[in-house]
């Protein structure tokens, strides 16, 4: 296998720690750029002292970073952005602003490393916040996308993602950059907090302590969970795929749950004794916040272009989590 050089913005969050961890297992050199706004330096704590890692704690808001390591790598995976629907609610400025300009800063040196004749293979990370409200039963990559009204801050999440994939997509067609825009579903294991909203987490930990489990609404969300290794193999393979740029792709599970069932699992599962309590959206964020219903993506593309097949149900997943949750 060839030894490459990769970038991972936020690399010292959730699913970019995982992500490293994978590259280097894989045998490449990776640079890891987070300034740990919502990361943890924890995450990488048994990697930091590899050979083929250099971490770097700053922002990919800053040019000249961006500058240094995107000129410096061979694939670019950018998964920095703001997180979780809690901090969305509190802080919308932030969300935007930190969704779309380093998207525009990476974008921008790769589009002039392509005008050179250096074209970077890149993943831009996205989210199934994209399709909004639209009330199909199941999200393909074509589908429109269905936004709330802009009083609504919820809303600003999707947008800012949605103006992050034309931004992918327009330089794969001007610059001929091959980069790969992934949408993920409701990604959960080892290393997620609930700190920002996340409901397995969450759930995993009340139930751990015994404490209630509080459900948003009248639990009966729909959403489907992937475990992160799923997730970041995909991710990799999609990147060393040259037939996959230029193209959006939905990552994730296809197996719906409401959130009501999940809490009723997790407990079940566990052997809590906890008891489910009911929580307005109001209580929970503020009288402007606005839910999607149901959240199921179509893989085919995914299948067809990579052959992906999620490996862990949902099962195996709560109880990985919960296992991370009682050792930390």
């Amino acid at each position: 296998m060839e030894k490459l050089k990769c970038l991972v913005t936020g690399g010292a969050g959730f699913i970019g720690s995982h992500l490293t961890e994978r590259l280097l297992h894989r045998g490449h050199d990776v640079i890891v750029v987070d300034d740990l706004s919502t990361g943890s330096k924890d995450h990488l704590a048994h990697l930091l002292d590899h050979p083929s890692l250099e971490y770097i704690e700053d922002s990919v808001e800053d040019k000249t970073v961006v500058h240094d390591v995107v000129d410096r790598a061979d694939r670019v995976y950018h998964l920095a952005a703001a997180v979780g629907v809690a901090l969305i609610a509190k802080q919308p400025i932030q969300t935007i602003e930190r969704n779309i300009y380093p998207t525009q800063l990476i974008l921008n040196r790769l589009g002039e490393r392509a005008s050179r004749g250096q074209r970077i293979p890149c993943f831009i990370a996205s989210t199934s916040e994209v399709y909004g409200k639209n009330p199909k039963e199941l999200y393909s990559e074509e589908d429109d996308l269905v936004f709330g009204a802009t009083t609504k801050p919820r809303w600003s999440y999707g947008v800012s993602k949605a103006i992050d994939e034309f931004l992918a997509l327009a330089f794969y067609k001007e610059k001929q950059l091959p980069a790969v825009v992934g949408r993920f579903f409701n990604v959960v294991g080892p290393r997620q907090t609930g700190a920002y909203g996340m409901v397995l987490p969450r759930f995993v930990e009340a139930a751990l302590r015994g404490d209630p489990l509080v459900v948003h609404d009248d639990g009966h969300q729909v959403r489907c969970f992937a475990h992160v290794d799923d997730i970041v193999g995909a991710v990799i393979d999609l990147v060393d795929k040259p037939e996959a740029a230029g193209r959006v792709y939905n990552i994730g599970s296809d197996e719906p749950i409401s959130i009501l069932q999940l809490a009723e699992k997790v407990i079940a599962q566990l052997g809590s004794k906890s008891k489910i309590e009911f929580q307005s959206y109001a209580a929970a964020y503020d009288e402007s916040f606005e839910d999607i219903r149901r959240r199921v993506p179509d893989l085919t593309r995914i299948r067809e272009t990579i052959g992906y097949q999620p490996s862990k149900n949902l099962d195996a997943i709560i109880e990985v989590v919960a296992d991370y949750h009682r050792q930390s």
